[in-house]
């Protein structure tokens, strides 16, 4: 009984032992089973772990390559900025000098209006100008017309004398500008004398009634103002003493023409001459010089007879303001 007790204890013992070898390696079956559940957890969570590292590896890289775009779009934003920056001081600029330009145009808008008003005033003063130039063109072709007339007239009565000389075979030299004749003094007067002498008388009776016919006939009697008689003299002595022997010479040949008139002219034309003549002393005034330039005495002494149309001072007078009008108009003209 005890041997088989005690196998039984033993048995028990051996049960229990197997029981708790069983229980423990079940325990240990559990252990494993969950540490290999942890171990697959932790291995899954490294992984995943490692797997989110990769991730955040590549989002920091992304994150790093975007800041790196963001930095780089920042900078050309700040180029961008500057430019526009740039770009608006520039326009503003450019608005400036577009302001000034306008003020400038208006300036010039202005400045154009008045030279325009200003040509406008001068456009009229030359109109007004150019009809005054017409008027004065037109009254000047008038009495250039009646110039050319006088002058004709003129001319014809210095023809008309020369003519009337040569057919009375009387040699005389006639101004061919004036009509004047010049008559010797040493053969009218003895030297320092002023009383005629018989050859002086005798000269002057063949010279004196052809040139006065000439002068009072119909043809040139109306343009006749005045028949001129000038005695000059020298240089010698004082100019008071040659005046007077130059008057007292013109009065003396005046004197002896208003004695002959009425043996070759009529009543009328003999009265004519006395209201027309007139003598003058000229003394030394317009000596005349030899062509070396020293003065010739016996050509200085003499006397004139000379006559003037009634509108030579018209003439020249004329002949002044055509002078000035031409004048002016190439002035204006240049």
């Amino acid at each position: 009984m005890n041997d088989a007790g005690a196998h039984n204890i033993w048995r028990s013992y051996s049960d229990m032992m197997s029981g708790l070898l069983l229980l423990f390696v079940l325990i240990m079956a559990v252990c494993l089973m969950q540490a290999q559940k942890n171990y697959n957890d932790k291995l899954a969570e490294q992984a995943s772990r490692i797997e989110t590292q990769d991730e955040l590896k590549q989002t920091q890289t992304a994150l790093s390559t975007k800041e790196s775009e963001l930095e780089q779009q920042s900078l050309t934003l700040t180029d961008l900025q500057n430019a526009l920056e740039k770009q608006a001081a520039t326009l503003a600029t450019r608005e400036s000098e577009l302001e000034a330009a306008q003020l400038t145009l208006e300036d010039q808008k202005t400045l154009l209006s008045q030279q325009e008003s200003e040509l406008e005033v001068r456009d009229a003063a030359l109109l007004t100008s150019q009809a005054k130039l017409d008027e004065q063109n037109q009254l000047m072709s008038e009495q250039q017309a009646k110039i050319d007339q006088i002058i004709g007239v003129k001319a014809d009565l210095i023809d008309s004398l020369n003519k009337e000389f040569t057919e009375n075979q009387i040699n005389v030299d006639i101004d061919s500008q004036t009509g004047a004749i010049v008559l010797d003094s040493s053969v009218l007067f003895a030297l320092d004398e002023y009383v005629l002498t018989p050859e002086g008388q005798q000269t002057l009776y063949q010279i004196l009634p052809v040139y006065c016919q000439v002068l009072l006939s119909e043809d040139y009697f109306d343009y006749v103002a005045e028949i001129i008689i000038d005695g000059y003299t020298d240089s010698q002595g004082d100019y008071l003493t040659n005046l007077t022997l130059s008057q007292n010479r013109a009065y003396a040949v005046a004197e002896y023409l208003l004695g002959i008139s009425g043996g070759f002219l009529d009543q009328d034309r003999a009265a004519a001459l006395q209201e027309k003549l007139t003598a003058n002393g000229r003394s030394e005034s317009n000596l005349i010089y030899r062509a070396d330039g020293t003065e010739d005495s016996d050509a200085s002494r003499r006397v004139e007879v000379k006559f003037r149309l009634k509108d030579d001072e018209m003439i020249q007078e004329l002949s002044d303001i055509i002078a000035d009008a031409r004048t002016t108009g190439e002035t204006g003209g240049n």
